[in-house]
Formats: C-alpha cells, structure tokens, sequence
C-alpha cells in the first residue's frame, strides 16, 4: 500500500478545493443517473417516458439550447406542451446541471494510438 507525502496530501485536497462547489461529490440516481438536485425528478418524470435518461446525462448546453431542443421534440417528435412552471423547473435544472462544458471534444490521439489507415492517401498515389 502507498502513503501519500504531506505533500501529496496537500496537493490533493488543494485540487479537490479548487473543484466547483458540487463538483466534488454529486449524488446521481441510481435508476437514472441524473444528478440528485433541485429539478431532477421532474426531469425524470418528463423526460424518460419518451427516451432515455443517457440523452441527458451524455449531453450539454445552455438553457437556450435545452430550450430548442424541447422545442425541436414538440415540433417533431410528438413532445407535449409543458405548463410554463414546469417548463422553467426542467430548463432550470437541464442548465444549472448540464450546461456547456469547457472542452467538449476530447485530445486528439497520439499517431502510435491510431490503427493504420487502410485507404489509399495523396502521398501513396504519386
């Protein structure tokens, strides 16, 4: 077993006291995965009748956003329309817990962790 340095533990828990408040132990539901907060089983109750909760845990964006894409479900998709209250509780919740993210996109891999390209290139060809 390895123990943490003095300095690894102050390292540590200076990183955990820079997370944003509630960053550091956000409590989700088991059934849903949805963040336990203000909101949320409105959330649940509304929005995993029609499709699965993953379609919000995996996304993000402003309240904007969400609120175009509840637009975009009544449009299209048979969505319902919600009492104005209601409304403003899921959009409330949809921004506060899945607003945009600083970096959406991941690293782009190293050459050596890429398969090879099986297609022919410009450089292949001349």
């Amino acid at each position: 077993m390895r123990v943490l340095s003095c300095w690894g533990k102050a390292a540590l828990l200076a990183g955990l006291a820079s997370l944003p408040l509630g960053a550091q132990a956000q409590e989700t539901d088991a059934d849903t995965g949805l963040i336990k907060a203000e909101g949320w089983e409105m959330v649940k109750g509304n929005c995993t009748i029609c499709h699965s909760s993953r379609l919000v845990t995996q996304n993000s964006g402003s309240r904007g956003h969400w609120e175009s894409l509840i637009r975009w479900m009544q449009d299209t998709q048979g969505l319902w329309e919600f009492q104005p209250d209601v409304e403003a509780t899921i959009l409330d919740y949809l921004a506060d817990n899945y607003g945009p993210k600083e970096s959406a996109r991941r690293l782009p891999l190293s050459r050596t962790d890429r398969p090879d390209n099986p297609y022919p290139t410009v450089s292949d060809s001349g």
